[in-house]
C-alpha cells in the first residue's frame, strides 16, 4: 500500500494560475470568488506512489514520496480536473529509478514527446538514443553531475538540475525534433552515488530558437549559425560513445567548399562569407533529424550522421553533393554557384576517437579532391599508415621532451672558399640528443614537426642556440636554417631583433637560409622577409635551389646574397655533363644579380675541380670540412 498525501504542487499551482487566471496563495486549500461572481474552490485529492506508477510529478516537491498530486477546481458548481489539464499541455513528469535505469512516466508522455510507443522510454539508455549526439554529454552532466554540487543533499529535496537539449521523437534518423527544457531533482546515497532523479519536461521550441537568437556563439558559428568547432567536437566524441556502447555504425563527413579562394579573389572575402552561409543552410535542409552539421574551419563544415553504415554514407554524401550542386546562390554581388567535395569515415569500424575520426575524414577529402572536384571519397586505410602515425606520434612526443630538457644539439659544419679552402662561415645543423646520447639529425624530425606545428618552437629554440654562439664567439660567423612557415611569423622577426637587441655587430654574422618551397608558397610574404632581414643586417641565402620551381623573375625580386645549388646537381657532377650546363647557368645569372654561389654536397677532389673552373664561389660537404659540435668550438 503506498503512502497517502495532502498538498498541491507547484506544478498544479502554475497550471491554475495560467488556466484560471487566479494565483493560489497557499497549496494547502483555497476558496474564493472571480470577479463575475462565481466561485472558486481547490482542494487537494488523496492520492497514493504504488509499484512505482505516476501521473504527475513536482521535481519541487518537499517530500520525495510524493509523486501523485491531483486537485479538483470548482467554478460556478462545475468541476474541472486540473491534472486532465496538464496532460493537454506540452509538458510531463517522470521518475527515474538510476539504479535499475527504468523511468515511470505521467500517462501523456507519449503524446508530448511523440515517440511510437511507451517502451522507447521506459529506461534510460532507451531515452538517451532519442537525444541529439551533441547534447548527450550535457544532459548527463548536467542530471548526473547535479550529485557533485558542493553541500550534503537534503532527504526530502534532493539536488536541483535543469538542462535543454534536442530530442528526435522518431530517433536519431528521424525528420523531426523537439527542444525538451528538462528540470528536476537528484538524489543520491551517503556516498554521492545517485539513486533516482524526478524532473518535468516540456517542449521549448520557440525558447530555444530565441535563445539561439540571443546567444548564438555559445554554441554556434556565427557566419553560418551551424555548431562550432568545438561543438561539433563534442557530438563526434556522443556518437563515438554511443555507437561503440550501442553497436550501431555512425558516420562522420568533411565537407569543403571547392571555389571559394577563387570567389574571394574575384569578388570578395564579404561574398564568400555570402557563399559558406548558403552552402551551410543547403547541407543543414539535407540532414535527418537526428543528424548534426558544425563549421570545422573556413570552408569546411563536420556532419555526423547517426544509425548510418557504409551504403547509406554514401547516399547521404551523394544527397549533399547534388544539393550544392543544384543550388544557385543569390549574393549581393550576382548569381553564383559552388560546388563541395566530402571524405568520409565509418565510426566505430575505422575510427574509435575523435582524433581518428577527423584525421581519417580530412585523408578522405583528400583523396576525393585528387579524384576531381565535386566527388565523395570514403577513408580507406593505407598500408603501413598506422605504423606510420605511431611514429610521428613518438617523434613528436620525443621532440616536445628535448626541447623542454634543452637536448636539442647544434652541429657546425664549415662552408669554405672554393679556391683557398679558408673558412667563410658555418652552418648550424639541428640535431635532438636522445637519453642513450645517440643524435637524431634534423631531416628525420623537422618534417613531422612542420605537419604538427610544431616547427616554430623548434625555430625559436634554434635561434637562441645560435646567438648566444655569436655571443660568446665574435669571430665566428653562422647560417641558420628557418623552416617555410618562419617567412609568415611575425613573432620570429620580433625574437631575432630581442636576442641581438638591434647589434649589427650580432646580425651582420648571421645568414639566413630560407628554402625555395618556402619562397613559392607565398613570394610576396617572402619579399618582404627577406627585406626585413636586411634591414637588420642579416644576409639571406636561398638553400636547395633547384629542388623546386623558382622562376629567375623571383630570384630577381628578392634580395638574396647567396644562392646555394641543391646537392642532387653536384654528388654526380663528374659523370653527369648536363648538370655542369645548369651550374654553369646558374652561376652566370646569380653573379649579374650580384649573388654568390655555394655548391652542397661536395665529396671528392674532382668535384672541386669542375666547380673551381666553373667559377663557384663556395663549397659545403664532407670533403671540406665534417660537422662539429658547437660546444667543441674554442675561440
Amino acid at each position: 500500500m503506498g503512502r497517502p498525501c495532502f498538498g498541491l504542487s507547484d506544478v498544479v499551482c502554475r497550471t491554475f494560475r495560467a488556466v484560471i487566471g487566479v494565483a493560489l496563495p497557499s497549496p494547502t486549500g483555497f476558496a474564493s470568488s472571480l470577479k463575475d461572481g462565481s466561485s472558486v474552490t481547490i482542494m487537494p485529492c488523496q492520492t497514493f506512489e504504488q509499484d512505482g506508477n505516476l501521473s504527475l510529478t513536482d521535481p519541487e516537491a518537499t517530500n520525495p514520496s510524493v509523486t501523485n498530486v491531483a486537485a479538483v477546481v470548482t467554478i460556478a458548481g462545475e468541476a474541472f480536473d486540473l491534472v486532465g489539464i496538464l496532460s493537454g499541455m506540452d509538458e510531463t513528469a517522470y521518475l527515474w529509478d538510476l539504479q535499475s535505469d527504468q523511468i515511470s512516466w505521467e500517462a501523456n508522455a507519449v503524446k508530448v514527446l511523440g515517440v511510437r510507443s511507451p517502451r522507447e522510454i521506459e529506461t534510460g539508455l532507451e531515452f538517451k538514443f532519442h537525444v541529439a549526439s551533441e547534447h548527450i554529454r550535457r544532459r548527463t552532466d548536467a542530471i548526473l553531475g547535479a550529485g557533485g554540487q558542493v553541500g550534503e543533499p537534503s532527504p526530502s529535496t534532493g539536488l536541483p538540475y535543469r538542462v535543454q537539449y534536442r530530442f528526435a521523437p522518431g530517433g536519431r534518423r528521424g525528420d523531426v525534433s523537439l527542444w525538451l527544457e528538462d528540470r528536476g531533482r537528484l538524489w543520491t546515497d551517503a556516498a554521492g552515488r545517485p539513486l533516482r532523479a524526478r524532473g518535468i519536461i516540456r517542449i521549448i521550441d520557440d525558447v530555444a530558437e530565441m535563445d539561439a537568437k540571443t546567444h548564438p556563439l555559445s554554441d554556434h558559428d556565427e557566419l553560418t549559425g551551424q555548431l562550432n568547432r568545438v561543438r561539433l567536437t563534442q557530438a563526434i566524441a556522443a556518437i563515438t560513445t554511443h555507437a561503440v556502447e550501442s553497436r550501431q555504425p555512425a558516420a562522420f563527413l568533411m565537407v569543403s567548399i571547392n571555389n571559394l579562394t577563387t570567389i574571394n579573389q574575384t569578388f570578395g572575402f564579404d561574398i564568400g562569407d555570402e557563399v559558406i552561409a548558403s552552402a551551410a543552410r543547403t547541407l543543414r535542409r539535407r540532414l535527418r533529424g537526428g543528424d548534426t552539421i558544425g563549421r570545422y574551419s573556413s570552408n569546411k563544415f563536420g556532419i555526423v550522421l547517426n544509425d548510418c553504415g557504409a551504403g547509406a554514407m554514401r547516399i547521404a554524401a551523394d544527397r549533399f553533393l547534388k544539393a550544392v550542386r543544384g543550388t544557385t546562390i543569390e549574393t549581393s554581388a550576382c548569381q553564383l554557384s559552388a560546388s563541395v567535395s566530402i571524405g568520409g569515415v565509418l565510426i566505430p569500424e575505422q575510427s574509435s576517437t575523435v582524433q581518428e575520426a577527423i584525421s581519417h575524414a580530412l585523408q578522405a577529402l583528400d583523396t576525393a579532391k585528387q579524384r576531381r572536384f565535386d566527388c565523395f571519397a570514403a577513408y580507406e586505410p593505407r598500408a603501413g599508415h598506422a605504423l606510420t602515425r605511431q611514429r610521428n606520434i613518438t617523434i613528436a612526443d620525443e621532440v616536445a621532451a628535448a626541447l623542454e630538457q634543452n637536448r636539442m644539439v647544434l652541429m657546425l659544419q664549415p662552408i669554405v672558399d672554393c679556391k683557398t679552402f679558408q673558412v667563410k662561415h658555418h652552418e648550424c645543423l639541428l640535431r635532438m640528443e636522445k637519453h642513450d646520447g645517440s643524435r637524431i639529425s634534423a631531416g628525420e624530425f623537422i618534417p613531422v614537426a612542420e605537419q604538427l606545428g610544431m616547427s616554430h618552437l623548434i625555430d625559436r629554440r634554434t635561434l637562441e642556440m645560435t646567438i648566444d654562439l655569436l655571443k660568446r664567439h665574435p669571430r665566428l660567423s653562422l647560417a641558420l636554417n628557418v623552416s617555410g612557415l618562419t617567412p609568415a611569423n611575425q613573432e620570429w622577426l620580433a625574437a631575432l631583433h630581442q636576442l641581438t637587441g638591434g647589434r649589427r655587430s650580432l646580425t651582420e654574422r648571421l645568414v639566413i637560409e630560407i628554402t625555395e618551397t618556402a619562397i613559392m608558397s607565398d613570394v610576396d610574404q617572402t619579399i618582404a622577409f627577406v627585406d626585413t632581414l636586411k634591414e637588420l643586417g642579416c644576409k639571406v641565402a636561398i638553400d636547395d635551389f633547384g629542388a623546386g620551381y623558382t622562376s629567375f623573375k623571383n630570384l630577381k625580386l628578392l634580395a638574396i646574397d647567396m644562392v646555394k645549388i641543391d646537392g642532387t646537381y653536384i654528388k654526380n657532377l663528374a659523370d653527369e655533363p648536363k648538370d655542369l650546363v645548369f651550374i654553369k647557368a646558374l652561376r652566370d645569372l646569380a653573379g649579374s644579380l650580384g649573388m654568390e654561389t655555394v655548391a652542397e654536397w661536395v665529396q671528392d677532389q674532382k668535384t672541386v675541380d669542375i666547380l673551381r673552373s666553373a667559377g663557384i664561389d663556395m663549397l659545403q660537404g664532407y670533403f671540406c670540412g665534417e660537422p662539429v659540435n658547437a660546444a667543441d668550438i674554442v675561440g
